[in-house]
């Protein structure tokens, strides 16, 4: 057995647990009573928010006026993108309140085609610190730094004067263990796969409220619909975080010089939710022909699309101790459960300065993210500055400090022309 240096155990088991990975011997057969029934998948870094606009506004994104960071949020928006190109660079320092050297890198970038389409490119690299392995008797057996990064490459192309579709290719490299076998001889391997989006962009022309001047925005994102992933030769494989987001973006114009704007998401992961499972008097899954008997819910070993379909409706819901039935609507609200609202509001004086605040709900029993975020940002005709700072506000709920305390974002984004004539 490979042990992990002390200073990183937390996290990497975290992270492992978060992401649901089995093919490291780990099964949840656990009979939940629908109190607590969190959705994994693997690499989750993925559904990290990279730029601070988005950070800063409780993690909403997915309608806001179009910039370099779109494709991570709605690769359609490129198509009403204003600047013949842009870049922008972000860096997050993640679950620093646990380990300083985990961090999220982001560069992304945009391209006009013509009036009617661009084209977009980003890299995503999260690195999850130094380890350092050692054998059963402490022997030191050499150092390694997991690390996951995802490249993408997106088209968006307008249908319509108002509206856009997006379409985006990603491609899936995470390396947790570094080849290092696991207890029994089995070999490790990095997890690779494919995924792509299709999204959405609904842009009106501006119009009056209350005799001022209003903009609003709908979009709408299914992200990371691909191959199940696996870190071993293991037959069993997880789902990658697919996931749907829609959004809204309300823009009201103030005066000449100020404006303020609403943006609200929900956000809802497309992967099987786990089941309760059959046990017997020890407690023990009953298994038939090899797999786990299914209680309540429904089998999460499907393909990819049935997954996707079936996630709409396989909570189990909560089990009557007494009668050992579902008891009823308690489907259709751990379903509700897992859709997470983001909302936040943003604030520009002159175009030049803005303030930002946000905030994230993700039921105590979906994973109990809940959090408070606030930020600024300054734009000049050649780049634009922002930096976002997120407060946890589910400490009532938690026996220590949440792992996303203190958490800051910063992006640099770089207009490299000025807007067409």
């Amino acid at each position: 057995m490979r042990k992990i240096d002390r200073n990183k155990v937390s996290v990497i088991t975290i992270l492992l647990l978060i992401s649901g990975i089995s093919s490291f011997g780990q099964s949840n057969l656990t009979n939940l009573d629908g109190r607590r029934n969190v959705v994994t998948t693997a690499v989750p870094f993925l559904m990290i928010t990279p730029d601070s606009r988005s950070g800063a506004l409780g993690d909403a994104g997915v309608a806001l006026p179009p910039d370099a960071n779109s494709i991570h949020w709605n690769p359609a928006k490129l198509a009403f993108v204003e600047n013949p190109m842009g870049l922008s660079l972000s860096y997050v320092p993640w679950l620093k309140a646990l380990v300083p050297d985990i961090n999220l890198s982001y560069l992304s970038m945009y391209s006009k085609i013509d009036d009617m389409s661009a084209f977009g490119a980003s890299l995503r690299y999260f690195s999850l610190g130094d380890i350092t392995f050692t054998n059963d008797f402490g022997e030191y057996m050499g150092d390694f730094r997991p690390h996951e990064l995802a490249a993408d490459a997106a088209y968006a192309r307008k249908l319509a004067e108002t509206f856009s579709l997006g379409l985006a290719l990603r491609f899936i490299y995470s390396n947790l263990a570094g080849n290092i076998p696991l207890p029994g001889g089995t070999e490790t391997k990095p997890g690779i796969a494919f995924s792509g989006d299709i999204s959405t962009y609904w842009q009106p022309e501006t119009f009056k409220l209350g005799g001022k001047d209003a903009d609003f925005r709908l979009g709408m994102n299914i992200s990371n619909v691909g191959n199940k992933i696996t870190y071993t030769d293991e037959t069993d494989r997880d789902f990658i975080p697919i996931n749907l987001r829609l959004g809204t973006y309300l823009n009201y114009h103030i005066d000449n010089y100020n404006k303020i704007a609403l943006v609200a998401d929900l956000d809802k992961l497309l992967v099987p939710t786990t089941p309760i499972y059959m046990v017997d008097s020890f407690g023990n899954p009953v298994i038939d022909n090899g797999i786990p008997v299914v209680h309540s819910g429904k089998n999460p070993d499907v393909p990819v699309i049935q997954g996707m379909v079936q996630s709409f409706f396989d909570a189990p819901g909560i089990i009557d101790s007494s009668t050992m039935k579902v008891v009823k609507g308690s489907v259709f609200k751990e379903e509700m459960r897992e859709i997470s609202p983001a909302i936040g509001v943003e604030y520009w004086y002159d175009d030049q300065i803005a303030a930002r605040l946000g905030y994230f709900y993700e039921h105590e029993s979906k994973g109990n993210r809940q959090y408070l975020t606030l930020g600024i940002g300054i734009k000049y005709t050649v780049f634009n500055l922002d930096v976002s700072y997120l407060i946890p506000t589910n400490n009532k709920y938690a026996s220590q400090t949440s792992p996303l305390e203190n958490t800051v974002r910063f992006s640099l984004q770089f207009n490299l022309a000025k807007p067409n004539k």
